[in-house]
């Protein structure tokens, strides 16, 4: 991994050098430019860093307490879900997952004291530059548009590589990984925000805002390059070096490790299936977009697949290894409360009754109340079970004990499965 921390700053420095570039030529060997990953290896970390660091692990701002990715991005819209809940303040946590109103069993009715203003209105106050890493829709975006960013410039640099072996086979999955990382990100961008931007061009931006219906049919696009150049790879044993390099070790373990080119093509097809059910309201479905999903998903991902995962090691390179960097692992196994993510009562409440994910995993103690000048939405009688409570094959969510693990799509527990 340490190559990864090597080529995080080629992507930090490319926009800084680019304004300088036309009045100093000066060469500091002690600063990678992307032109100094032109060689295999260097590659390799650049495509390989881009995704799991740039993509998913390190920006510019953030907060300790919620972290970044896994437990900022996914953490915020876990507390818009009703998954999880927190009364820490920071990035506004205590607020973004507060509904409107809520119904209670006997049919009561209590309305957010702060009414007539709504959820949507805090985001839209918050949602300014000057908030930085306190704005929670900051996130998402800034995290997939550095992924793009990053493997912009993983294409335009595999173009001066010279590769042994056949090169044409490892050229053309370095590009399959860019193209699918590409498509993923948009995938996540237009499934979330109404606009979005589409950039093909490393270390810019531009203003071309287009809708979410377009950004999703950038995604399709990107992952049928993909899948257009899997299936032009001659070589398999090339194919297979190179992939297995671009993919961390620690995440190749149980279902995550070096796919073959049908089970890659296969999960894309899953993440089209993906891109249109959740962008598509029921009534919105047409028999051609039926149709459609069901094509996919019978070419999808099979329960024998091999697919991207995420995993924790000793050192938290890629997730943690302790009480940040995933959702799931924020939990307190002994009893509720404790922790930046509580689990929620209304998730709770989703189960029904015979569920054995419930039986194996969720407890309930002592009702926890946390710091009742915050509001009341937040409280919970219920933890999760670290390890579970060994119920034959059921789904663990918590376990303290070994790495946690998340599949890159979905991300939410009760989806897990």
């Amino acid at each position: 991994m340490k190559r990864i921390k090597i080529f995080l700053s080629i992507f930090l420095s490319v926009a800084v050098f680019a304004s300088c570039k036309k009045q100093l030529d000066i060469k500091n060997p002690n600063q990678p430019t992307p032109q100094s990953a032109a060689t295999e290896q260097g590659i390799v970390s650049l495509a390989q860093g881009g995704v799991f660091v740039n993509g998913f692990r390190d920006l510019k701002y953030g907060d300790g307490v919620f972290g970044l990715f896994w437990s900022g991005a996914i953490g915020f819209e876990e507390l818009m879900g009703d998954d999880i809940q927190a009364e820490a303040a920071n990035g506004y946590l205590n607020q973004i997952g507060v509904p409107d109103k809520v119904i209670l069993s006997d049919g009561t009715v209590l309305v957010n004291p702060n009414a007539p203003a709504k959820q949507i209105d805090m985001l839209r106050a918050v949602n300014l530059n000057g908030n930085q890493g306190q704005n929670p829709t900051y996130y998402e975006w800034a995290y997939m548009y550095s992924l793009i960013n990053a493997m912009n410039t993983t294409l335009d640099v595999v173009e001066l590589v010279t590769f042994s072996g056949d090169a044409g086979s490892k050229k053309q999955t370095i590009q399959a990984w860019a193209h699918y990382w590409k498509g993923f990100a948009y995938a996540r961008i237009g499934s979330i925000y109404y606009a979005g931007l589409i950039n093909d061009v490393a270390a810019s931006t531009n203003a071309n805002y287009v809708t979410k219906e377009q950004v999703i049919a950038e995604s399709n696009s990107e992952l049928d390059k993909a899948t257009a150049l899997l299936t032009g790879i001659s070589s398999a044993g090339d194919y297979a070096d190179i992939l297995g390099k671009l993919i961390p070790s620690f995440n190749q373990v149980g279902k995550g490790g070096v796919l073959s080119r049908d089970e890659w093509k296969r999960s894309i097809n899953t993440l089209k299936a993906r891109n249109i059910l959740v962008n598509k309201l029921v009534s919105q479905m047409t028999a051609a977009d039926w149709t459609a999903v069901l094509t996919l998903v019978n070419d999808g991902i099979r329960s024998t697949d091999l697919v991207f995962t995420g995993r924790s090691n000793e050192t938290g390179d890629f997730l943690s290894s302790g009480g940040s960097g995933t959702v799931s692992g924020k939990v307190q196994h002994n009893q509720a409360g404790g922790n930046t993510y509580k689990l929620s009562e209304r998730w709770v409440q989703e189960f029904k009754p015979g569920d054995q994910r419930f039986a194996n995993n969720v407890k309930q103690t002592a009702t926890w109340i946390g710091n009742t000048d915050r509001g009341q939405a937040f409280n919970t009688r219920y933890t999760l079970v670290s390890g579970g409570l060994g119920i034959p094959d059921v789904i663990v969510y918590a376990n303290s004990m070994w790495v946690n693990t998340n599949y890159f799509w979905p991300a939410t527990m009760k989806k897990m499965n």
